[in-house]
């Protein structure tokens, strides 16, 4: 029996939303279940979408039911959300939209909810209006964001913050990044066009390419051959403010998956160790290291307490790319806006002053420290690279500007579609001579 696209997103959307789950791993696990590759897009879209608009649409479904069924029936309360989302975002037609996922309540073996099931999407239709401009009075709702990330934007980007959230809720384009080791920016993009892809060169990236939409990008020329790798254009930043030159030590600490090392290495002929904390993760840098025929040395530890042998050979460049709120990658990641918590932002705090605290030794004099985040956050951004200046007599903040973004007190800010990039947060640190 074929399975029930909408049934399966159904599923996998309550463990995201309800359970916690990584959309990432449901979306692995539930891709194989599906052989038409129509409905594995759908699916694809339906989780990820789902995900994106859980906050808007959940609240939508609770105004509509005289009682809340997330707890005792949590895959039927996602399918139901899953149904304004075919209706209002993907904008499906009524059948598909309607009549398949009131069909796919029997999938989920629960046929007494079919009437219900129909009867909610059929009063939106009919009350579409009305509950869309409620839904629209609260930011939380409108922008389907948490209400304490909803404040923090305000509070910390009061001017920018509506477009931000505007910003998290479009679809991204797909950015590549031509491996100048084994190809070159000019001739990939001719091999993409002959191939029939729309791709363009990314203005004033000098690595970057630019295709309108996602695709499965392992049947793109040039994938097996090491051509290319995917990376958005604010993480492609991290190698031009390297300022790298051929015999460098570089670390680049809290590695994986490896994009912005490999970036480094087909950039100059460096001596890069890749930290990584994760194991599991570090075979990813291990992956993309070996199909994109480039070398470094994969370490296993924690880049808040490095091995002390280190600092006997200083490292020139070093690169932090922290763990941090993934606030300013909501539109690649729209779970993240589920999962994370307010409380989050003090430990991941704790956590960024800890590691730039223990690299910092490590680098030589007049070397460079790069510290990156993926937040739009001034806790984790501005406030932990102040801290570390004030901390450290030889320790300067080197000045830098982007096309796109703006000055922070600190460094710079990429905020969430500035440029048609994600959120990203850059601080250029110099040790005194």
């Amino acid at each position: 029996m074929k399975p029930d696209t909408r049934a399966l997103a159904a599923k996998g959307l309550a463990e995201v939303a309800l359970r916690g789950a990584s959309l990432r791993e449901v979306m692995e696990r539930s891709a194989p279940k599906l052989s038409d590759l129509r409905d594995r897009a759908l699916l694809m879209a339906l989780l990820s979408e789902g995900a994106r608009w859980w906050l808007r649409f959940d609240a939508a479904i609770d105004a509509m039911l005289a009682k809340p069924i997330r707890r005792k029936d949590p895959a039927i309360h996602a399918l139901l959300v899953l149904g304004l989302v075919q209706l209002e975002i993907l904008q499906l037609s009524d059948y598909a939209a309607v009549a398949a996922t009131v069909e796919a309540t029997r999938t989920l073996k629960r046929p007494a909810l079919a009437g219900m099931v129909n009867a909610v999407l059929r009063r939106w239709q009919r009350e579409r209006a009305t509950h869309i401009a409620r839904l629209d009075a609260q930011p939380t709702t409108r922008h389907a964001h948490p209400s304490w990330l909803a404040a923090a934007l305000e509070r910390d980007w009061p001017a920018q913050a509506d477009a931000v959230m505007t910003a998290d809720n479009g679809e991204p384009p797909l950015m590549l990044r031509v491996n100048r080791q084994r190809s070159e920016r000019g001739a990939f993009i001719a091999q993409l066009q002959a191939s029939g892809h729309e791709a363009h060169a990314h203005p004033w990236l000098a690595d970057a390419v630019v295709l309108p939409h996602s695709i499965d990008v392992t049947r793109l020329p040039g994938f097996e051959d090491g051509f290319f790798a995917v990376q958005d254009g604010a993480a492609q930043v991290a190698a031009d403010l390297a300022d790298l030159r051929d015999g460098l030590r570089v670390l680049d600490a809290c590695a994986a998956p490896g994009g912005k090392a490999c970036h480094l290495l087909e950039r100059a002929r460096i001596d890069l160790t890749a930290l990584e904390f994760d194991a599991k993760r570090a075979e990813r840098i291990r992956d993309n290291l070996m199909r994109l025929r480039l070398d470094a040395k994969v370490v296993i530890g924690d880049a808040g307490a490095p091995p002390a042998a280190w600092k006997k050979q200083p490292f020139d460049r070093i690169l932090v790319d922290a763990p941090c709120s993934a606030t300013g990658v909501l539109r690649r990641r729209p779970d993240v806006r589920l999962h994370r918590r307010e409380s989050d932002i003090a430990a991941m705090g704790v956590q960024q002053r800890r590691i730039v605290s223990a690299l910092w030794p490590l680098l030589a004099p007049g070397g460079r420290l790069v510290y990156i985040t993926c937040s739009v956050l001034r806790a984790e951004n501005e406030a932990v690279v102040s801290e570390l200046l004030t901390a450290h007599d030889d320790a300067e903040a080197v000045g830098f500007t982007l096309p796109v973004g703006q000055a922070a007190a600190v460094g710079w800010q990429i905020l969430p579609g500035d440029g048609d990039l994600d959120g990203m947060y850059y601080a250029v640190l110099q040790k005194k001579a």
